[in-house]
């Protein structure tokens, strides 16, 4: 009765979980385009694209990545083979677990009317599946916690997941083996199924399982002489033999159940077993219940990732259906790390403590995001400097395992940080040319605010003139930017220049007005002069500083080796500190 009503209860909490989990894909959006598709639309549209490509060509594809990405993990495969092998331990490991442990009433029964849990194969397939899951997790506490691979930080989830596979696994493995040595147990066994009632018949079976099978007796101990236990085998031929294999075969089980013999009679006496089923099933309804809401559940959804982004393609696919995917993808995420490892800029968390520079680390907070839960200033300006210091290389996506477009979710979440009016100064830099290439897809005003919402919060920073405002008052000199300079290798440079023009007449963006003066403000030769008379206004106040391209033409030719392009960097660098500054200071 316990049974099944916490077997009920956890298999109610498990659909609702579920339930609710894959209704949010259909009512979180990403961005505010994805905010106007209704959710009957998505709906309708999900379904749609389902039908259309099961009866279509597509359904090719999908059988192929259903096989080998999913089942045989491919993608996983050609990127870290180690991972792979710990992925399908485990993996198969559990499938076998569960369809002829957990579900043999199920599945095993139908299909092997001769089924006894106690009997080969399957006594050593459950000890085999169960070795499998423990070598898989061995390998995977190995990896995130000794060898700390993959840059990935470890959560209270994953904490919690392992603890749960923990529980459950050494619990089934205690369990076992108390059985094997229980007297009781043994006692049961003999009453149901061997029907003796001769002393010395039950005594000759007694001694041949004490000596066989790690029974551990409070009456009979060995060793024995060879007619006992010839008698013994005899009977347990008679009796036993169909639905128990000898213990041994349970290798695991069998092992500690070897270590644990010298306190057998005292544990069975206090009821372990009893104690051992309870903790191990109620582990098990407790994770089959938690499944929905850790990050487990991309057991069910990875695939679905998979599929959905083998069949879908970049321009074509229904917007409505776009939107559902980049919300699906999060709850896909295994939080592996492999994107870390792949990740152009990722290198720069060493430098740069923002967590969310990582790509497997943007995922929780976007999920916290687009749920409204409550996000402090601080944390939304690192989710979004995390996703604006991407560099859009493609890498995390390409590399992904579960198939997830990482580049695309990266572009939808930054252009909604920035519509949410948080000045970010990384649009003014070259790491904006993603968004420059994307232009043609947002309207005007969606393009141009950020640039100008990030050069007014550095104007306001840098105590300059206005921005928009080209003529600039003249004002006192300031040592501190020619102090900041000279700490750089590449930047102090700028103290020899001499203004000969050349960097200008080399620098493109110059080259691209008919009135360069009015449209830059100062020209690249006249910005290291101001910097020489340290003229802080003159300088972050000129578009020229923002509008370069970095591509290095005037530190080229410049007669004098000066490091124009690096002094820029520089330049800029200051301005952006200081606008940090004060945004961390108001806050």
């Amino acid at each position: 009765m316990f049974f099944d009503i916490t077997l009920y209860i956890s298999l109610a909490v498990f659909g609702l979980g579920l339930f609710y989990r894959m209704s949010t894909w259909f009512r979180f959006s990403i961005g505010s385009d994805a905010e106007n598709i209704p959710t009957s639309r998505r709906v309708f549209a999900a379904a749609r694209g389902i039908v259309l490509s099961l009866f279509s060509a597509k359904v090719v594809t999908l059988a192929e990545v259903f096989v080998l990405d999913t089942i045989l993990q491919r993608r996983l495969l050609r990127e870290d083979f180690p991972r792979w092998f710990m992925h399908m331990c485990i993996y198969i490991g559990f499938t076998l677990l569960l369809l002829m442990h957990a579900l043999d009433s199920l599945i095993t029964v139908p299909l092997f009317p001769e089924y006894y849990s106690t009997a080969n194969p399957f006594l050593f397939l459950r000890n085999t599946a169960g070795a499998l899951v423990f070598l898989g997790v061995a390998i995977a506490v190995y990896h995130r916690f000794i060898m700390k691979g993959h840059r990935v930080i470890t959560s209270a989830m994953d904490y919690s997941v392992l603890a749960i596979l923990a529980v459950i696994m050494v619990s089934g493995f205690l369990l076992e083996a108390s059985k094997i040595v229980s007297y009781s147990r043994y006692q049961k066994m003999v009453e149901e199924y061997a029907g003796l009632e001769n002393e010395k018949e039950l005594a000759f079976l007694e001694a041949y399982w004490v000596s066989e099978f790690g029974v551990v007796s409070p009456n009979t101990q060995g060793p024995f002489d060879k007619e006992t236990l010839e008698q013994g085998a005899m009977l347990h031929k008679m009796s036993c033999m169909e639905c128990h294999s000898p213990s041994g075969w349970a290798f695991v089980s069998y092992s500690l159940a070897k270590a644990i013999k010298p306190a057998a009679v005292g544990l069975d006496t206090a009821g372990l077993p009893t104690f051992l089923w309870y903790v191990h099933f109620l582990a098990c309804f407790i994770g089959l219940a938690y499944l929905p809401f850790s990050k487990m559940v991309h057991i069910f959804v990875s695939p679905i990732s998979l599929l959905v982004n083998s069949v879908m393609e970049e321009g074509e696919s229904d917007p409505a259906n776009v939107a559902t995917r980049q919300v699906m993808e999060l709850d896909a995420c295994t939080h592996c790390g492999i994107c870390n490892v792949r990740c152009a800029v990722s290198v720069a968390f060493e430098e740069i403590p923002n967590v969310n520079i990582l790509p497997s680390e943007k995922i929780a907070p976007i999920k916290a995001l687009i749920s409204s839960k409550s996000l402090s200033e601080e944390d939304i300006r690192s989710l979004q400097e995390g996703t604006y210091l991407c560099t859009n290389c493609n890498r995390c996506t390409v590399a992904c395992p579960v198939g997830i477009n990482l580049q695309d979710l990266w572009f939808t979440v930054r252009e909604a940080l920035l519509r949410s009016g948080h000045p970010e100064a990384a649009v003014l830099s070259n790491l904006s040319f993603y968004r420059g290439v994307k232009r043609d897809t947002m309207m005007a005003k969606e393009y141009r605010g950020p640039a100008a919402l990030a050069r007014e919060a550095i104007g306001a920073a840098v105590d300059c003139a206005n921005v928009e405002d080209l003529t600039v008052p003249l004002t006192p000199c300031e040592d501190g930017i020619k102090e900041e300079l000279k700490l750089s290798a590449q930047a102090h440079t700028f103290s020899n220049c001499f203004a000969c023009k050349t960097c200008t007449t080399a620098c493109p963006v110059v080259f691209n007005y008919d009135n360069p003066q009015e449209a830059l403000g100062l020209m690249p030769h006249q910005i290291m002069r101001a910097a020489a008379m340290g003229f802080t206004d003159l300088i972050f106040s000129s578009n020229m500083l923002w509008d370069c391209l970095a591509c290095y033409a005037c530190q080229e030719y410049c007669p004098q080796g000066v490091c124009v392009t690096d002094i820029f960097y520089e330049l800029k660098n200051q301005a952006v500190k200081q606008m940090k500054e004060k945004v961390r200071q108001r806050a």
